[in-house]
């Protein structure tokens, strides 16, 4: 079965394997485990940041983000595709007590105009705007990255108007390598950025939030109330050294093959439109007289796993557990099963 629901589906290599069996240990919740915390040095110092924090999931750290930027009754700005708004279990309004204001557009960005348009004004019957979220590269965009010039546009709106600035960095690296970013000169954009090490760095659990020292204080207390202080977590966090040291050049891999996976996939019968990749993720539309969901079931008999992304949307993540072998074998599925006709009776 070639598994391309997401980039999550990987297991640990042999060297990430070795690496997690010989990690120092120590107690985290009272600072102590040593790979822990050369793993929040390592990937703070990568972005310029002052300190990370080390928790289970990318969720986590964009909710943990969330509550220290933000005060109940606060409101905070983001695209209306965004992860922190679609996918975390309403944890903005259930964590921070804060309300969402949205950026409806079709191109999966934020501007600075549009998030300007949404600040309000100091009145003490609105909600006090204090928080802007941006992601990259864009899950419901297909992979898409978010562009440089219009993050640094809202870092500057964010600045002058005393906001907070969130970056949802679940595929940053796919971002960074795709388009060659200063790992510095992103990350001074943002007031915090967490970084996923269980997408496309293929570790088995973890995410990293990184911000100033004071930032980081504040988070660590957020996550010992969500239940997300760890104590020998160290194995874990090795992995994610080792991520970091090994799995970050090699997403180019993954971008070429969703590429390849793309290639004349708009001819098939059964296809009516692509999001062309960017990155690792690829999206496409099939025939709504079917549906996502009946094509799926037959590219799994044949053996290809995606997901339904909408009634009629498919997405495909590849990764580091999906060969070049695997992409031709996962192509022919695709045009084995969409690109012929089907009764009009599902």
């Amino acid at each position: 079965m070639i598994d391309l629901r997401s980039d999550t589906v990987t297991k640990p290599t042999k060297g990430m394997m070795e690496a997690m069996m010989k990690a120092e240990v120590g107690d985290d919740v009272f600072g102590e485990d040593p790979t822990i915390n050369q793993l929040q040095e390592k990937a703070a110092d990568l972005f310029g940041f002052e300190a990370g924090l080390f928790c289970p999931s990318g969720t986590m750290t964009n909710q943990i983000a969330i509550q220290v930027h933000t005060k109940p009754g606060d409101e905070v700005i983001c695209h209306e595709s965004a992860h922190v708004y679609n996918y975390e279990g309403g944890g903005i309004g259930r964590n921070s007590f804060s309300s969402v204001k949205l950026i409806r557009n079709s191109t999966y960005q934020i501007s600075a105009d549009e998030v300007e348009a949404l600040i309000n004004d100091d009145q003490d019957w609105l909600a006090r705007t204090s928080l802007v979220v941006a992601e990259d590269t864009s899950n419901r965009g297909g992979g898409k990255c978010a562009d440089f010039e219009k993050l640094k546009a809202v870092s500057e709106l964010c600045r002058s108007r005393k906001l907070g600035f969130h970056m949802d960095g679940a595929r940053i690296f796919n971002s960074i390598v795709r388009n060659g970013h200063d790992l510095k000169a992103y990350g001074s954009l943002f007031d915090s950025i967490s970084i996923c090490l269980s997408k496309g760095l293929g570790t088995p659990i973890g995410s990293v939030l990184l911000g100033s020292t004071d930032f980081i204080k504040e988070a660590r207390r957020a996550r010992k109330v969500m239940g997300g202080g760890m104590r020998q977590a160290g194995i874990l966090a090795a992995a994610g050294i080792y991520a970091l040291d090994n799995h970050v050049d090699r997403l180019t891999e993954d971008h070429d093959h969703a590429q390849l996976l793309a290639e004349n996939l708009d001819e098939l019968k059964q296809v009516t439109s692509v999001i062309p990749p960017e990155t690792n993720i690829l999206i496409f539309d099939v025939n709504p007289e079917f549906g996502a969901q009946y094509f799926l079931d037959k590219l799994e008999e044949h053996g290809l796993r995606g997901v339904p992304f909408g009634p009629n949307r498919i997405r495909l993540v590849t990764h580091l557990d999906a060969s070049r072998e695997d992409i031709l074998k996962a192509k022919e599925f695709l045009k084995g099963v969409l690109d012929r006709d089907y009764s009009s009776t599902v």
